[in-house]
């Protein structure tokens, strides 16, 4: 009851709602009226027939006949007395069963209750609150950033200056903090000077609205900030952003660094201090048709195999797992390793002909992006868009629909050394998977995904590597947040370092099961000397030491709760 009143008490200072309390006011005063109205002719009637009753018996009776109870204790017996009765029944049914219920939900119940929706979400964080992260915008970069703080165990809050939307939120399990993004009282009630971070991902004016705002507050909180046009970063760059990132370019040429033959034989995908992590296609090696421990590769090269990859799905390398030619190796070493790995394993005559275009479906920012990355490596391509806004001049862009098999074919479908699909529908992105795949089965087909969801069914529709933009943007974030925590490199997969656990000082890898029991696999050891890549399994492990580790999300979740 405290919490009824606490609410009734707030509903009634808005503006809004006293209007609808005085339109409520006078149909109720309008409604007594016509009950008292009816109460003395009441009166009058019966003493037409010559009967007399109280004032009380004249209101009970009105109040009968209009709520349609008539219990038949009280009637009249003239014709007269009969109509009146049959008047006050027909308008007790039109205002008090019809017009009184709807009046009283549309001008108080309906209101209170999206009042009382709109302010469940709070307006300002307890005063002891620390080293959160502040997100000013939930898209799905923020939705996979929120996932990944959850795991680590940081506070985070998503302001916002709709009610409506913030309830929404708040319901669907999301920390919510109401309040206009470019008040600094906002930002002071969400205790700004004492967060680790402000992630702002609106659209550039917004965001440099929102970057503005938080110095005006604090000169210190680190603020991360996107960009979506090339002319923004000098400007979202001067009010003292930590980092400014233009996630679409970045997902370009990621996609464009994975086409097999950029640069050496091995792709660079992610690197962690002087380790390196590479991917080849195992049909380019001479390893294809041979078990992991038939290689040597650990002694003639120093680079180890952390993972598999089969059309999207990741298997942790074990001594008796086979590699097939559709396998996609994931090696980790130093750069002279992964020299030596393609000095000993490359196949010779399985670079792409120079002449070999690599077709780019979709000319938007991500395409370009794409585009001007393999340009940079002398890398022929097509961009292929449907849009004759976008769809630039010259032969390196072709107008028309990417579905379309004569577009395709102009574009040089069957002699292409890779696919990158690029456009920004999932749906899309999936039908053109599968259609590519079709059309050469061969072909390396790489895509994008926006939404994580999305990542298995391009895969299953014939996708070799997919890149997700959500998962890209998280970890770019909280690469930011912590430094050495976690770098990804391909969809699903991460390489994170940590603390060597107590529970395992002093036993060898071998000893420790590590990767039976949780999927991870030790990659290399830091200690004071420096970094220990593919770390010999029968060393006994330092307390001191820091291990670094790869795994799926899942597995990565295994490690931090059993050590």
């Amino acid at each position: 009851m405290k919490f009824l009143f606490s609410q009734l008490a707030f509903f009634s200072q808005t503006s809004g709602a006293r209007r609808n309390q005085r339109l409520l006011l006078r149909f109720l005063l309008f409604l007594t009226g016509m009950i008292s109205i009816y109460s003395v002719l009441f009166h009058v009637l019966m003493l037409y027939e010559g009967r007399e009753y109280s004032w009380v018996t004249g209101f009970y009776w009105a109040l009968t006949v209009m709520s349609t109870l008539g219990f038949g204790d009280i009637t009249f017996h003239s014709d007269l007395g009969l109509v009146f009765t049959i008047i006050v029944l027909v308008t007790g049914i039109i205002f008090m069963l019809i017009v009184l219920p709807f009046t009283f939900i549309q001008f108080f119940w309906v209101p209170w209750l999206e009042e009382h929706a709109k302010n469940r979400a709070p307006k300002q964080l307890s005063p002891e609150i620390r080293d959160h992260v502040i997100i000013t915008n939930l898209d799905p970069i923020t939705m996979k950033l929120v996932e990944k703080l959850e795991r680590r165990n940081y506070e985070y809050v998503i302001v916002t200056g709709d009610q409506q939307y913030g309830a929404e939120l708040w319901d669907s399990g999301y920390k919510v903090v109401i309040g206009e993004p470019d008040d600094p009282e906002t930002f002071r009630r969400l205790r700004v000077e004492r967060a680790a971070m402000v992630v702002a991902t609106n659209d550039d004016l917004i965001n440099t609205n929102i970057s503005f705002t938080v110095r005006e507050i604090s000169e210190h909180v680190p603020i991360v900030s996107t960009a979506d046009n090339e002319h923004s970063l000098d400007i979202l760059k001067f009010p003292g952003n930590t980092q400014v990132f233009q996630f679409m370019k970045m997902l370009g040429e990621s996609l464009a660094e994975r086409t097999q033959g950029f640069g050496s034989a091995t792709t660079r995908v992610s690197n962690f201090d002087k380790l390196l992590i590479g991917e080849i296609s195992a049909k380019r090696t001479s390893l294809a048709g041979k078990i992991i421990a038939e290689t040597d590769l650990r002694q003639k090269s120093g680079a180890i195999i952390i993972g598999l990859w089969e059309k999207g799905n990741f298997e942790v390398p074990q001594p008796e797992t086979m590699i097939h030619p559709s396998t996609l190796l994931l090696l980790a070493g130093t750069e002279e390793q992964l020299v030596m790995f393609e000095k000993y394993y490359t196949l010779p005559g399985t670079e792409y002909s120079g002449d070999d275009p690599v077709l780019i479906l979709g000319g938007g920012r991500v395409g370009v992006a794409a585009a001007g990355r393999l340009k940079e490596y002398g890398i022929p391509y097509r961009i292929v868009e449907k849009k004759g806004s976008l769809a630039g001049a010259g032969n390196d862009f072709i107008h028309g629909d990417a579905a379309d098999l004569n577009v395709l074919k102009q574009a040089g479908i069957e002699q292409a050394r890779a696919v990158i699909i690029t456009t920004h529908n999932d749906a899309m992105n999936i039908y053109l998977s599968f259609y590519c795949r079709q059309l050469r089965p061969e072909v390396q087909l790489i895509c994008r995904a926006t939404n994580e969801r999305n990542v298995a069914k391009l895969h299953m529709a014939g996708a070799d590597l997919v890149l997700s933009y959500a998962s890209m943007g998280a970890n770019a974030v909280i690469n930011v947040l912590k430094t050495d925590e976690i770098s990804m490199f391909t969809e699903g997969l991460n390489i994170f370092s940590l603390p060597m656990p107590a529970v395992l000082a002093g036993k060898t890898l071998v000893e420790s099961r590590i990767r039976p029991l949780t999927g991870c696999s030790v990659v290399a050891i830091r200690n004071a000397q420096g970094l220990l890549v593919g770390p010999d399994p029968m060393i006994p492990l330092n307390g001191d030491d820091d291990l670094i580790l790869i795994g799926t999300t899942e597995a990565e979740k295994k490690f931090t709760d059993l050590f």
